[in-house]
């Protein structure tokens, strides 16, 4: 049976949504089966056809202040719940229709309908997180409804609050007031709290700024009532996207370039010259100004086209700019500067502005995806984990992945160098990396370029991250890699010219231990990345063959793929090395390796050299690890589909239920990856190159700044396994 949390609010805004859907994320991450269950349905008691301001962390969390603007009855957590985390989630009941059993005293009754809803949760769950009910004043009914749910599911009770500027003293009395609803020895127990919103402090002079609450406040909690999370205020999570101010603003599109990816993270209201203005110029800055000042829409198209992500232009009092301006910034908007237009003044747009609707739009999904995550890493996700029962093994989840990856890196303590130093994508990651102690980052490149792409894109490098130039290092590299290919005939000159490269010079670092790992193709080929370290650094001396895998992170789990980028058509021998390098890539992630050699045949359904190719590397795979769960060869279905595994490999201990698919060849391997991960939107991380005596991983030159965090991340964890092999 399911452990069920119920989640109280202990008064209105304090960010019930977000916290209930940062729970779910912050199970998910730990493989722990999560279900969300709202009994009922808040928001059809609003009027229909307003909206509601949100809580501050975009938060929608159920109010009936007359005031309180809100957007129809739609249901946000069950929206995001649904399409944002793929859970499947009952329908609630309006919540007149609970008050009013309640008022004619019928409860029991309500708790039947209540139960019979819960039961139509999947069964397979580990944990239930339950949404409660907001209490508004004049609510006599929300607060005993919210009792009767948490007793009739036999759940543990979690309140959420915000310090909200109490002092010690206050925020004690504020929490045991809520917690005396469940006072009775018959009522569920109140386990903990969780603190949303919490101011974050000045950083002390001892550089001490992870304690977000006083310890007098730290006082108030024990082992029994404990402080699951303190959740710091983010105004980031605040930035809406500019597509949004249409929603706002009575405005027309000038352009609309990028507006549906850009974010406004301030307002800046221009009436100065144009040497007072600059300054204003930064990241994520919408600039107003009346239509006629074509000197500030120049100066912000020069500012874009220079790399300044600004969020965009708003023109203000009816007025256009000429042709001859716009011919002029076509370049800035070309590169996705979004310029609105609106006819009201420009004092009357900062105001409307100012007191714009914050919340969280429903297609906003990387607004809640950060909304979402930042609870999550908040959450003390392993006291809760105490609580459970699990007597099943935990599922390898995307998220759970994903945290575990980011987790071992940050153990890990490893220094990666990335020779594309100068590439905006890059120093983001770079930067993210350092912040969060994923690892150590080295760019290589001209110091005042990187610095320039940096603070245009509004990134402080500041925080660990090291800039070295190739032109003061270079020349001590010539001689040790003149002794690493001297076998090859290279000399003092041909090692200079090649070390001009910051990947061939990036490898010699990794080749003199001076780094942990490598990480590059942002804007290099696969060749680019990968020859300097097949001549530098070899592969192992237990592998045949360098060969790659894919993390595919499908909706209910993470499988491997390989090899889908290295080697075009490789021989039984090397098919099972490469068989052997996955199984053991998928370990090393806390993947459990069931290993499917793949073929158009299963078994000995089919003939031709294709097929026996596959057979061969199966039992030499076999020999090779007969310790491993290896079967082949398997058609894709039957490896994947446990219903077609019953009549096509019905004594396979792989079939159905294989995390580690090894393709034939590369046609293979690369079509279908690419063809999962565009037609399911799926996310795969990778390529991780395997084999090699030190990790250098390629990325793809689509990338996202996550893909390359993602990438530093296993380049870490790789680092670790190098490190045990050659000790």
């Amino acid at each position: 049976m399911a452990k069920v949390f119920f989640i109280a609010p202990v008064t209105q805004h304090v960010g019930l949504t977000s916290v209930c859907l940062g729970m779910l994320r912050a199970f998910d991450s730990i493989g722990v089966r999560v279900g969300f269950f709202k009994p009922f349905s808040q928001d059809n008691l609003r009027p229909q056809g307003k909206r509601r301001r949100s809580d501050i962390d975009g938060d929608q969390s159920a109010s009936t202040d007359p005031d309180d603007e809100m957007a129809g009855s739609v249901d946000r957590s069950l929206i995001f719940s649904r399409q944002n985390l793929g859970l499947t989630v009952p329908e609630p009941m309006p919540l007149r229709h609970a008050i009013s059993l309640t008022s004619r005293q019928q409860t029991a009754s309500l708790m039947e309908e209540m139960l019979a809803l819960y039961h139509k949760m999947p069964d397979e769950l580990d944990v239930v997180v339950v949404e409660g009910l907001v209490t508004a004043p004049g609510d006599d009914y929300s607060a005993r409804i919210n009792v009767e749910v948490a007793r009739n599911l036999d759940a543990d009770v979690i309140l959420v609050g915000t310090p909200d500027g109490r002092s010690a003293s206050e925020l004690k009395e504020y929490l045991h007031l809520a917690a005396r609803l469940f006072a009775d020895p018959s009522d569920p127990d109140v386990i903990g709290c969780i603190l949303n919103r919490v101011p974050v402090p000045e950083p002390t002079e001892t550089g001490d700024d992870d304690v977000l609450i006083s310890e007098e406040i730290e006082d108030t909690f024990s082992e029994r009532f404990h402080l699951i999370a303190q959740i710091p205020h983010n105004e980031q999570l605040l930035a809406p996207r500019v597509s949004d101010l249409a929603d706002a603003l009575p405005a027309s599109w000038l352009n609309e370039g990028q507006a549906r990816q850009r974010r406004l993270t301030a307002v800046s209201v221009c009436a100065r010259t144009l040497p007072n203005l600059v300054g204003g110029l930064r990241p994520g800055r919408l600039i107003v100004t009346p239509g006629d000042r074509e000197d500030v829409l120049v100066a912000a198209a020069f500012a874009s086209v220079s790399g300044v992500p600004l969020a965009g232009l708003l023109l203000t009092s009816g007025l256009r700019p000429s042709d001859a301006t716009l011919s002029l910034c076509k370049p800035a908007f070309d590169a996705g500067l979004p310029v609105l237009c609106t006819d009201i003044d420009t004092y009357a747009a900062a105001q409307v502005l100012a007191n714009m609707n914050k919340e969280v739009p429903i297609d906003d999904n990387d607004r809640i995806e950060a909304v979402v995550s930042a609870v999550a890493q908040h959450i003390d996700v392993e006291w809760l984990r105490g609580r459970i029962d699990l007597p099943r093994k935990l599922r390898l989840s995307p998220a759970a992945f994903r945290y575990q990856l980011t987790r071992r890196a940050r153990e890990a303590g490893k220094t990666i160098v990335l020779p594309e130093g100068n590439e905006p994508r890059t120093i983001k990651a770079a930067a993210m990396c350092e912040e969060r102690g994923i690892a150590h980052c080295i760019l290589l490149g001209n110091k005042d370029e990187i610095l320039n792409v940096a603070n245009a894109q509004g990134v402080d490098l500041s925080k660990g991250v090291e800039i070295l130039d190739p032109e003061d290092v270079r020349g001590q590299y010539v001689g040790p890699m003149v002794e690493q290919r001297k076998h090859k005939g290279l000399t003092s000159q041909m090692a200079e010219a090649q070390l001009e490269d910051n990947v061939v010079l990036g490898t010699m670092m990794l080749v003199l231990d001076e780094v942990d790992g490598l990480v590059s193709g942002a804007v290099h080929t696969t060749a680019n990345t990968v020859r300097p370290a097949l001549q530098l650094i070899k592969a192992r001396a237990d592998c045949k063959i360098v060969s790659s895998v894919f993390f595919m992170c499908l909706p209910e789990q993470v499988v491997v793929y390989g090899d889908c980028a290295i080697n075009p058509d490789p021989n039984s021998e090397e098919l099972a090395d490469i068989a052997i390098q996955c199984a053991e890539s998928a370990e090393l992630f806390g993947i459990e390796p069931a290993v499917a050699m793949l073929s158009y045949s299963t078994g000995t359904s089919g003939t031709g050299s294709d097929v026996d190719k596959v057979k061969k590397a199966t039992e030499l795979a076999r020999k090779m690890r007969p310790d491993l769960l290896l079967d082949g060869p398997l058609q894709y279905d039957a490896a994947a589909v446990a219903s077609v595994a019953k009549k096509k490999a019905p004594d396979s201990k792989v079939a159905g239920q294989a995390t580690v698919f090894v393709f034939p060849d590369l046609n293979t391997g690369n079509t279908t990856y690419k063809a999962v991960q565009r037609s399911a939107n799926v996310v795969s991380v990778g390529p991780m190159l395997q084999g090699l005596k030190k990790p250098v991983n390629d990325l793809s030159r689509g990338a996202l700044v996550d893909d390359i965090v993602f990438t530093i991340a296993l380049t870490a964890v790789q680092a670790t396994r190098s490190e045990k092999g050659s000790s």
